[in-house]
Formats: structure tokens, C-alpha cells, sequence
């Protein structure tokens, strides 16, 4: 595999706004608010025509490309959404679902999308659907049954052979996702669809479950005239990088041979085990040379993704509150990558000490707020260690002459001190009270930001 897009030299600060779930219109009435907090893209979930239903992974069971229409909003809502961002100067990505069509077992044994419900729906109401469509003609079916693989369902997980051409499926009696073949026609209207948004003014595409997705199917899709101006990534779980079998069978692969962003699971483990499970803070000085991390300009880093509150299999990745603001101190203080920061509205049920959404009111939170703002003024410049230990971090950006800023994190339950190069600094993050002169205290389980 070989697809290339072109690059910046340079790469730029990118905070991102996974607004999950989100319907169009929040994201329209949102749109100044979320430029005044820092933000500069916003990722929302797939825009297609997918079943008229609550459940949040309905959102990935295409029925059809052509047409915007889904609980979150339809063809009209997104393209009023478009233009509120692009008034804000932010730009938008979006999901891309290219492995698989809807599970319609229960309805029907055939594997025209969409079905013939869906059609003569169209064909009734052929005024209004024609307000909504993207491309193609809608009196004809998108896919027919030559454009998947055979029906089986995955069992060896790191088998790249059988993940990339078998069904995800819930059980042995769940027929499954029907899976896409890379057939002439599958490529053609996946390029259709990602032209159309294009045009539309979509900046940036995650392809959802890129693991699933053959070598084949993305260099056939994602030609160098489809990438152009755009912002690729994938998301490709791990359990880690370097050493971890699902690395080198599907992530390694992927970096290697595409030059897409992909989302930084390797970082993403290496800070779950610091925060999570007592590992030294010591071990984040050297995650790069351990392969532990995607180099900066291709990484989009987290401290949680929609699958891991929403999916049970995921849940012990789940850091706490606490842990999970440390985790945005580091990614947003010590890391150069885009970072994601996750906000949907309670789809996973989920509750903060007050009692309220975890996460649907965390993203104009003050204190992370103040770590963007710290991001954005650092993003680029050099790292020195300041202090280091099993417990604390302490590192300065910029250089030891002309400091830009300092992060701290101190994960233990005792406060530390250590003291500054000599200059001014002024405290974003933290009580003005810890810095006397230069010494900087630390208080027990805390990140604290220093602008110089």
C-alpha cells in the first residue's frame, strides 16, 4: 500500500472537539462558543442515511451514502452547520464508515442498500429527498449483494486477513455487519461521497475502524486527488506500540504505508499505565525511543475516546475523573500531537462527583480551557526535564533562556517543591499562591501551567 498526501513542513496546533452524538443544530448554536475556548476543528459522527434510532452505534450501520438523514440531522441541518463553523474559522471532520453496511438481517435476507423501504420512500417523496441528496440516483440501489465478502463472523483478532474480510458481530448466532468488498463499484461510491462532502466544505475525515479496512480498499479509495486539502486519520485500536502484536499487525502497517494521522493508542496506553496502574512517571521521558508513541505531526492524542466509556469491553481503560485531568496536563503540556478532547451528551451514562454528565459539560471546563490556551502558545517549542521522578514531572517549553511556559504533574498524594530557572512567570493553571519567587509547590494530585 502506498497513499500519500501532501503535508505541511511546518505541522500546526490542531485542538480538536470530538462532539459525539452531537445533533447538527447543537453544533450550529455552539459554533462561536466553541471558537472562543480555543477550539480549531470540530470531529462529528458519520453524516449518512442510518436507521431512525436513539442508540448511539446506529450511527455506524450505513444504509446509504447519498443522503443525509439520521437522528442527528439531515443534508440541510449539516450543510447549516458547515457554514456556522466556517464563519468561526473552525474547521469540521468527520466520520467516515467504509467497512461495513447496516445489520438488516432481522428484515430481510438480501444485501441491496439501501432496502426497498428506504427506496420507495425516496421515490414517494421525491421533492424532499432531493433537497437531501449528496450524489448518485436514488432510484437505484447504492450496493447489491457482489459488493461484500463472504458472511463469516471474526474470531481471530490478529488474523489481518480474516478482521479485514469477516463480519463484526456480537455472537455466534448474530449474522453481523455485512462487510464491504474493495469492488469497482464500492470504491466509486465511496469516492462520490467523499467528494460531495468535500465540496461541501468537510476538512478532514476519520476513517472509523481502519483496522477492518484492507490494504487494498484504502489506497483504491484514498487516491492522492480524493486526499487533497484534507486531513486524513484512522482509528486503529492497540493495546500499546512496539512489542504489542496488534501494533505490528495493523497500526505499524498503517503509519508505514499510508501518510494518514492515526490516533495515538500507543501514547494512550503508556499514560493509562502511569495514571492507572502506579507506573513511574519516569517512563513518559522515553516513549519515543521505546516506540511507544506516533511521532507529533501524524498523532491524534486522547485521554478518552467515545468506544471507551459507551463499550463495556473498553470501560477499564477508563481513567478517573481526576487521573483523566492529569492526562489532558500532559497531553496538552508536554505533547505536540492534536489533541482530542471527548464531550457527548450522556450516552454513556456516566456521572461526575456533583452529579452531573461526566462529559457533556467537560469540554468548556475553566481548567482545561487553560490547558488549550497553554497548548497553543507552546505547541512546537523544545522540552526540557526540570524534575523527574516516579511520581512527578516537571518540564520546561521553550529554551532554559527564553522560556515559554512549564508544566507540572504530580500524581502522589504528597505536594512536592522544586525550583524554577530564573524569570518571570505568571500561573494559568493552579493557585497564584504555589509560586514564591521560584519555587514552584506542587499540591498532591494536581497539574499545574506556568506561562513564562
Amino acid at each position: 500500500m502506498s497513499v500519500f498526501t501532501q503535508k505541511p513542513a511546518v505541522f500546526q496546533a490542531d485542538v480538536i472537539l470530538h462532539a459525539f452524538d452531537w445533533p447538527y443544530h447543537k453544533v450550529t448554536e455552539e459554533a462561536e462558543r466553541i471558537a472562543q475556548l480555543g477550539y480549531q476543528s470540530v470531529l462529528i459522527s458519520p453524516p449518512m442515511k442510518s436507521p431512525d434510532e436513539e442508540k448511539w452505534w446506529m450511527r455506524y450501520q450505513p444504509q446509504d451514502y447519498r443522503v443525509i438523514d439520521n437522528p442527528l440531522g439531515n443534508t440541510l441541518d449539516f450543510i447549516a452547520m458547515i457554514e456556522a463553523l466556517k464563519q468561526q474559522k473552525i474547521k469540521i471532520y468527520m466520520d467516515v464508515v467504509f467497512n461495513h453496511m447496516a445489520n438488516e438481517s432481522y428484515l430481510r435476507s438480501d444485501l441491496n442498500y439501501p432496502n426497498q423501504t428506504i427506496l420507495a420512500q425516496y421515490q414517494a417523496q421525491p421533492e424532499h429527498y432531493e433537497q437531501l441528496r449528496l450524489f448518485g440516483d436514488l432510484s437505484q440501489p447504492l450496493f447489491t449483494k457482489i459488493d461484500f465478502e463472504a458472511a463469516f463472523p471474526i474470531k481471530n483478532w490478529l488474523d489481518a486477513k480474516e478482521v479485514q474480510t469477516g463480519r463484526l458481530s456480537g455472537s455466534d448466532t448474530d449474522p453481523g455487519l455485512p462487510t464491504l468488498a474493495p469492488t469497482d463499484n464500492v470504491i466509486k461510491q465511496q469516492q462520490h461521497y467523499i467528494c460531495a462532502l468535500k465540496k461541501l466544505g468537510v476538512n478532514g475525515f476519520r476513517i472509523d475502524a481502519a483496522k477492518h479496512l484492507s490494504a487494498q480498499h484504502i489506497e483504491k479509495v484514498w487516491t492522492p486527488n480524493i486526499c487533497a486539502d484534507v486531513r486524513v486519520f484512522g482509528e486503529i485500536i492497540t493495546d500499546g506500540g512496539v512489542g504489542s502484536a496488534e501494533y505490528e499487525i495493523f497500526l505499524q502497517p498503517f503509519v508505514k504505508h499510508t501518510s494518514f494521522d492515526a490516533y495515538d493508542f500507543p501514547l494512550f496506553h503508556s499514560i493509562l499505565n502511569v495514571f492507572e496502574h502506579n507506573t513511574s512517571m519516569k517512563s513518559l521521558l522515553s516513549v519515543a525511543e521505546n516506540g511507544q508513541c506516533l511521532a507529533p505531526d501524524r498523532a491524534i492524542t486522547f485521554a478518552v475516546t467515545h468506544d471507551i466509556p459507551n463499550n463495556d469491553i473498553f470501560r477499564n481503560q477508563l481513567m478517573s475523573p481526576q487521573h483523566e485531568q492529569l492526562a489532558y496536563c500532559y497531553l496538552l503540556g508536554a505533547c505536540d500531537g492534536s489533541p482530542l478532547i471527548y464531550t457527548d451528551l450522556n450516552t454513556s451514562n456516566d456521572y461526575d462527583s456533583l452529579g452531573h454528565p461526566r462529559w457533556m459539560r467537560s469540554w468548556y471546563d475553566n481548567n482545561l480551557v487553560k490547558m488549550i490556551h497553554f497548548y497553543k502558545h507552546v505547541h512546537g517549542e523544545p522540552i526540557h526535564v526540570l524534575a523527574c521522578g516516579n511520581e512527578l514531572l516537571v518540564l520546561l517549553r521553550g529554551s532554559i533562556e527564553a522560556a515559554k511556559g512549564i508544566v507540572a504533574i504530580n500524581k502522589s498524594n504528597e505536594e512536592f517543591q522544586v525550583n524554577l530557572p530564573v524569570a518571570q512567570y505568571s500561573v494559568l493553571l493552579g493557585g497564584d499562591d504555589l509560586l514564591s519567587q521560584h519555587t514552584l509547590t506542587i499540591p498532591a494530585q494536581s497539574g499545574l501551567m506556568l506561562m513564562a
